[in-house]
């Protein structure tokens, strides 16, 4: 690998020009989870992007230091965002945007319930505007959305409009940092990791991190297990977002660097598996770290799965992602 500090420089270099805020505690910490590694004989690391810190943390929040200062660079004075009841997007979006003295509206996919829990209690105490449509098509609620864009524009307000996830070539800047931020971890650590495995879903984290690998010409793999979409059409997605944030920053993204795992979605996306539902337990039970059923309890499945079949060398140094969503155990 290239000198690990001019590596950085340069990663931060590309994105530098571009506003954001610093809501984010970073960097955040890197372990190793002896009771996987020594039981595999697999080094495996943790980084903990469950505790970025703002709004109770998460990997959107790393996304939303660019997406809320484009934002507020731009002039807008109200936001919308777009998920599930439970989105951890939500959660996070509510809470930049009201430390931003913005008025947040957030489009929900699921019938308003009697009792908001988990990151609707939140998004209440927040108090932000809920819209909720009873539909768990995301088409669906991308269009409700721009119904509300369309009706607020008309009362004379700026609007900044987020997709599901935040996953735009501006959010996932985010994640290009975030990988010079793993280079770091990866020089104190003295270490080189072989891949590096977390929860993929609308394509946000991922493709920042494969534009980070790009510009660094990093020969591991990243592999993101799908938690929500078949692989071909999430690696597309992956693919195209790539390419777009790669655009701002001259890099050049190859469809082979594009990893997608499907197989532990199971029935489909929030719904427990068998096997997300051991991980969740083993985390918590043997390592003192919560995750959620949604995300990182699949993508631990994924992991876990992986070490039992012998799918990475004896030895090989694996980076595991815990992108948050904990939350979730609330609901």
């Amino acid at each position: 690998m290239n000198n690990v500090p001019d590596l950085i420089l340069m990663i931060q270099e590309k994105i530098e020009s571009f506003p954001r805020l610093h809501h984010s505690l970073l960097p955040t910490p890197v372990y190793r989870l002896d009771c996987l590694s020594d039981e595999y004989g697999v080094n495996v690391y943790c980084k903990r992007d469950d505790l970025t810190g703002f709004g109770f943390g998460g990997n959107k929040t790393r996304k939303l230091d660019f997406l809320l200062a484009e934002a507020c660079d731009q002039g807008c004075n109200t936001l919308i965002a777009i998920g599930a009841n439970q989105s951890n997007f939500c959660r996070m979006a509510a809470a930049y945007g009201v430390a931003c003295g913005l008025d947040v509206h957030l489009v929900l996919g699921g019938k308003q319930p009697a009792n908001p829990t988990g990151n609707l209690r939140l998004d209440h105490l927040l108090g932000v505007t809920c819209h909720h449509v009873d539909s768990t098509d995301w088409d669906t609620w991308a269009e409700e959305a721009e119904k509300l864009e369309t009706e607020l524009t008309s009362q004379g307000k700026t609007i900044y409009r987020m997709p599901v996830g935040g996953s735009t070539p501006r959010g996932a800047l985010g994640y290009v940092d975030a990988f010079a931020e793993i280079t770091a971890d990866q020089s104190r650590l003295g270490v080189e990791f072989d891949a590096i495995m977390h929860a993929s879903s609308s394509a946000g984290t991922q493709s920042g991190l494969i534009v980070g690998r790009a510009m660094a010409n990093w020969p591991g793999s990243i592999i993101g297990i799908s938690v929500a979409k078949p692989q071909d059409e999430l690696k597309k997605d992956v693919l195209d977002l790539a390419r777009a944030t790669a655009a701002q920053v001259d890099a050049k993204i190859e469809p082979d660097s594009i990893i997608v795992d499907d197989s532990y979605i199971g029935k489909g996306y929030a719904i427990r598996t068998p096997g997300c539902e051991e991980a969740v337990a083993l985390f918590a039970r043997k390592m003192g770290i919560f995750l959620d059923y949604v995300y990182t309890g699949k993508a631990a499945a994924g992991l876990i799965d992986y070490l039992r079949i012998g799918r990475f060398d004896k030895n090989a140094n694996v980076l595991f992602i815990h992108t948050g969503g904990n939350i979730e155990l609330f609901e």
